[in-house]
């Protein structure tokens, strides 16, 4: 008998905690579609947390973007810059000679000049718009254009011919392929488009190297940045670490540490990252405060009955389980429908000056914090469950 009981045991110890977490979790799901209303309010203020902060966080992102999307789309893997400089705003300088220096060391495929400078457009009508004008140099073209929508970048070799952003055609007189306009008092024809290389401010327009120089009044020993193309296999820091020894009058940065800079510049030189982070986090504070309500009312609600699982046996953990559960099932289908409608509002909004910026890391936290916050909310809950006493069924 005391045998039969010792194997028993363990199998019907096994067998329970399967047994309980099953009964709780269909328990929990059982209460939530109850009360279907409840539910429904409780689920909107997860949707609610998920589409105002990653419509926040996305929109930020997208701004961080618009500051580094010279740096990331220029295949250069080393910057020449200007002593100090933190940013891609044209103005300084470096040597000339220094490109020309680069050249020469171990491991450098190409080295090149860059201009990027303000520059006005004339407009048919009368007045003008700024433009940043980006400088670059055949045949590598390191400096870009990208995203061509119309025309190809080897038409800058051809004179006085400069590529403009598609969607600024109609602002900058009803620009086509062919068409002519003064900039900075010179005429040029423009020979294509590129499209969404509007930055944090003017759009990009871009020119042979020469042409943009003599556009802007840049003396021929003097260049605004250096780009620096590495041999396969090459490692940048090493040819950097080489480049710094020969290069005493610029500073030098591989693409992931200026990219960095910018960001860091950004966040701690501009309001945006406050702005952004203190609407993410009010939507976050939003949606947590609605989630613990309505668990907190669900529990108030249901507080017989969940009295009536202590007194057949239910013990804390039991009922922590339950919330859990509900917990998880909040957390998760409230991430994937917010996240659904945020992924429409962005294609809804996304232009060429504008777009909200989802990368799957974003997605894949969205859940986690949405998880971690209806648990949270539903630990609030746990804590009035602890109160209730077994014998008020019986009351």
């Amino acid at each position: 008998m005391s045998e039969g009981r010792k194997i028993a045991r363990p199998i019907r110890g096994r067998a329970g905690i399967v047994t309980r977490v099953r009964t709780m979790a269909l328990a929990g799901v059982r209460m939530m579609f109850h009360d279907r209303l409840k539910m429904a309010g409780t689920m909107l203020g997860v949707v609610f947390a998920v589409v105002l902060s990653n419509q926040q966080l996305g929109t930020f992102l997208g701004l961080l973007y618009k500051n580094v999307m010279l740096v990331r789309n220029t295949p250069a893997d080393i910057w020449i810059l200007p002593p100090g400089a933190e940013t891609t705003q044209g103005g300084k300088v470096v040597p000339y000679a220094d490109i020309l220096a680069a050249r020469t060391a171990k491991g450098v495929a190409a080295a090149e000049p860059l201009v990027l400078q303000t520059v006005q457009i004339s407009l048919p009508g009368g007045g003008q718009e700024p433009l940043n004008l980006v400088g670059v140099a055949a045949p590598s073209y390191l400096g870009g254009p990208w995203n061509m929508v119309q025309g190809d970048p080897k038409v800058l070799t051809r004179p006085d011919t400069m590529i403009f952003e598609d969607s600024e055609r109609e602002v900058l007189g009803g620009l086509n392929v062919g068409s002519v306009r003064e900039v900075n008092g010179r005429k040029v024809t423009v020979g294509g488009f590129s499209w969404g290389l509007i930055p944090f401010g003017p759009s990009y327009c871009f020119a042979d190297y020469e042409l943009a120089r003599e556009l802007t009044k840049l003396p021929r020993d003097r260049v605004n940045f250096g780009l620096v193309k590495l041999e396969p296999g090459a490692d940048p820091n090493a040819v950097k670490a080489e480049l710094k020894s020969r290069l005493h009058d610029s500073d030098l940065m591989t693409r992931p540490e200026f990219e960095r800079a910018i960001v860091k510049n950004v966040l701690t030189k501009t309001p945006i990252g406050i702005t952004f982070g203190t609407s993410t986090v009010f939507g976050l504070i939003v949606g947590f405060v609605i989630v613990s309500l309505s668990m907190f009312s669900a529990v108030v609600d249901n507080i017989r009955e969940f009295g009536t699982l202590k007194a057949i046996g239910a013990k804390m953990t039991d009922l922590a389980i339950l919330l859990f559960v509900q917990s998880l099932i909040y957390g998760v289908l409230g991430s994937i429908i917010g996240l659904f409608a945020v992924s429409r509002i962005a294609v809804g909004v996304r232009s060429a000056k504008l777009a909200l910026n989802l990368p799957p890391q974003l997605t894949l936290g969205t859940i986690v914090v949405m998880v971690l916050m209806c648990v949270m909310a539903s630990s609030l809950a746990l804590l009035r469950l602890r109160k209730v006493e077994p014998a008020m069924v019986f009351r």
